[in-house]
């Protein structure tokens, strides 16, 4: 029997883009997918979107939360699947088989216990045209002191990490999900898997880049997630992650 895979969408307000992140989930050719969606309390049109596929979505809520990680952890708690991915109400897959493709990674060797891929950045007035591509590397030791980081929006975890270590710190603005990974590969040493190739697509416009102010934001809370988790970044590191950062725009 297939693993249960699945797929949480947090939103709020998302009328422009959640109908293709909807669609993107249910072209998938996957046959066991959980769809669960979590919505901050929208005032626009989203939940008249999302009513139309009532039939496919396993689950759903609309209630007020303290942010998009609260709203994850929400998720996660809804879900029953064996594997778990967000896929953000503004993002795609980069094809209609990801999610077949990951489940094999977990199929073919179970010592897995996440998977996480390539990401490509569009503007909506072009989907087609990348303006940025984020090509991250396999996983090892020193993986996160020399600055590296999954990309977030292609991760794929075991139910079973979540219900041990518990899922996003609901206080940070921007850096919750690196804190996660952090804690869950450096800190508890669960096995990920680099899958090569482009698993969402992604719209430009993130918190974490948006202004020099939530920039400095980042940063400060990815300090504070190694101090939390007992480690201390040295100054390579920094120096390493700003690089990193910069080179990223300039990848097409």
């Amino acid at each position: 029997m297939k693993p249960v895979v699945s797929i949480i969408t947090v939103c709020y307000n998302s009328e422009a883009t959640i109908e293709s992140t909807i669609q993107s989930v249910l072209s998938q050719d996957y046959p066991a997918i959980e769809y669960v969606v979590v919505d901050g309390k929208s005032k626009d049109k989203t939940l008249e979107i999302t009513s139309k596929y009532a039939s496919r979505i396993a689950k759903q809520i609309s209630e007020a939360d303290k942010g998009i990680y609260d709203a994850m952890t929400k998720g996660v708690g809804l879900v029953t699947g064996d594997i778990v991915g967000i896929l953000n109400s503004d993002d795609v897959f980069a094809s209609n088989s990801i999610i077949s493709e990951v489940a094999d990674v977990f199929i073919n060797d179970p010592s897995i216990d996440a998977v996480y891929g390539n990401i490509v950045y569009f503007k909506t007035e072009a989907p087609d045209k990348p303006v940025r591509t984020w090509i991250t590397k396999p996983y090892y030791d020193k993986f996160f002191d020399d600055g590296e980081v999954a990309p977030h929006p292609s991760l794929f975890v075991k139910k079973s990490v979540y219900d041990t270590i518990g899922a996003y710190y609901p206080d940070f603005k921007i850096s919750s999900d690196y804190e996660f990974m952090f804690r869950a590969f450096k800190v508890h040493h669960y096995k990920p898997y680099h899958l090569n190739k482009f698993v969402v697509n992604m719209r430009v416009g993130g918190e974490s880049t948006k202004s020099f102010k939530n920039v400095l934001i980042g940063n400060k809370e990815v300090r504070i997630a190694w101090e939390m988790n007992g480690k201390r970044p040295n100054l390579r590191f920094w120096l390493l992650r700003i690089t990193k950062k910069v080179l990223q725009l300039f990848k097409r």
